[in-house]
């Protein structure tokens, strides 16, 4: 009965990963910086954390929408470029493994991996 499990296990493992979702994982870190630092940054609207940062993003066909905030500053909202990941490539013999890669986001990645932003004073009104 052991075995049998195993071999379930095993089979399933096999059957339902693919290679960037097992080589590369479904998120990627991507460093943010800011001039001034200290802003807050906001993915899809949750507080992240604050510049500069490694911030962990979930990885998809579009990036997620990060925002930089600091008093006295404009806000600035970008979405990081994804590109393919070449990872996914191996899967070329395994067609299910490609589905799971673009369900989980593992087909694509983030590049570049760090960005450097200038925050703008406020306008006087």
């Amino acid at each position: 009965m052991k075995r049998i499990f195993n071999v379930a296990a095993v089979s399933a493992t096999l059957l339902l990963s693919s290679c960037a979702t097992i080589f590369t994982g479904t998120k990627q870190n991507v460093q943010i910086n800011s001039n001034p630092p200290a802003a807050t940054i906001e993915v899809d609207g949750v507080k992240a954390g604050v510049t500069p940062m490694a911030v962990p993003l979930r990885k998809g066909f579009t990036g997620q929408t990060i925002s930089l905030k600091l008093d006295g500053y404009e806000t600035k909202t970008f979405q990081p470029q994804t590109t393919f990941n070449a990872v996914s490539v191996v899967n070329v013999l395994f067609v299910l493994g490609f589905a799971v890669d673009a369900a989980t986001g593992a087909m694509m990645k983030y590049d570049p991996k760090v960005y450097e932003f200038t925050l703008e004073p406020k306008k006087a009104n």
